[in-house]
């Protein structure tokens, strides 16, 4: 009987060990952020990873324990990073770059490309749902809804500025990931419990701001890895030449009919008439660059 309230106390901290990745993003869209990502990266950066992309997903689902129980809580006491947290998440960079700068190049690029993980987390509003959890059945729903318009879903990204933050500057990226993160959720309580009960996927479609929360966390996530890895890379002095480039596209005043290609995001960016299957964009609001 001595034995039962620690027994007891340590309940909630398995919880939280466990809740991260059992209620993340599935594999196929993992697999979608990590190649999306790529393409914002340095050609040498990209096939670097790409040629490890089973290995580092691998690692990715492998989180240390203490940074998933840490990210865990976090997000589920209202999205803001704590200190040990980020302390935590400085120390695996740390580690990356102690692997590259070593000579440990392969084991590194593999640390490196496991940190999607935590980025994509903190990317997604269903854990950052808070104490108050979801009602049956609701994350099933969102997840349906997202991976039936994956494909349609461009990439946007917010700020090119993020791409070129610094090692030191990650922690508040990261911060905010969370934090928006946070304020999305409840738009997916609002639109897919109604009445008392869960909503169908299948009757919403892009028009609805539970899709419009779907495809920015998607960017969110995206962009967020990119700025992340290059960061990182930078640090432990990679080859930064021939990075890919988003296209720079300008916003339309009417949001296109149903079939008339991928549709425009919530915050208002044109991304119809592209080529590319999942265009990536940039925010018209930027200067371009020069020729």
């Amino acid at each position: 009987m001595s034995h039962l309230p620690r027994a007891l106390l340590a309940i909630p901290s398995l919880l939280l060990l466990f809740a991260l990745p059992a209620q993340a993003w599935p594999t196929e869209t993992m697999t979608a952020i990590g190649r999306d990502a790529r393409r914002l990266l340095p050609g040498s950066l990209n096939r670097l990873l790409g040629a490890r992309e089973l290995e580092l997903q691998q690692e990715a689902a492998r989180l240390p324990p203490e940074l998933a129980q840490a990210l865990a809580r976090d997000l589920a006491a209202g999205g803001v990073l704590q200190p040990d947290t980020l302390a935590l998440v400085d120390g695996e960079i740390d580690e990356v770059v102690r692997l590259l700068r070593g000579g440990r190049v392969s084991e590194g690029l593999v640390r490196l490309g496991a940190l999607l993980r935590v980025v994509a987390d903190l990317s997604d509003p269903v854990l950052a749902a808070g104490a108050e959890g979801w009602p049956a059945g609701v994350t099933r729903e969102y997840y349906a809804l997202f991976a039936a318009n994956l494909a349609k879903m461009p990439v946007v990204v917010d700020d090119p500025r993020t791409l070129e933050l610094a090692r030191p500057e990650l922690g508040a990226l990261l911060q905010s990931i969370a934090q928006r993160s946070r304020a999305q959720a409840p738009t997916i309580r609002a639109e897919l419990v109604r009445g008392g009960r869960v909503v169908s996927h299948r009757a919403l479609d892009y028009r609805s701001p539970a899709w419009a929360v779907a495809s920015l966390s998607y960017s969110r996530a995206v962009t967020g890895t990119a700025a992340t890895w290059l960061a990182i890379w930078r640090a432990a002095r990679g080859d930064t030449t021939q990075r890919g480039r988003a296209h720079v596209v300008a916003p339309k005043p009417a949001a296109p009919q149903p079939g008339a290609g991928i549709p425009t995001p919530v915050d208002g960016t044109a991304v119809g008439g592209l080529d590319e299957p999942r265009p990536v964009i940039e925010r018209r609001s930027l200067k371009p660059e020069a020729p």
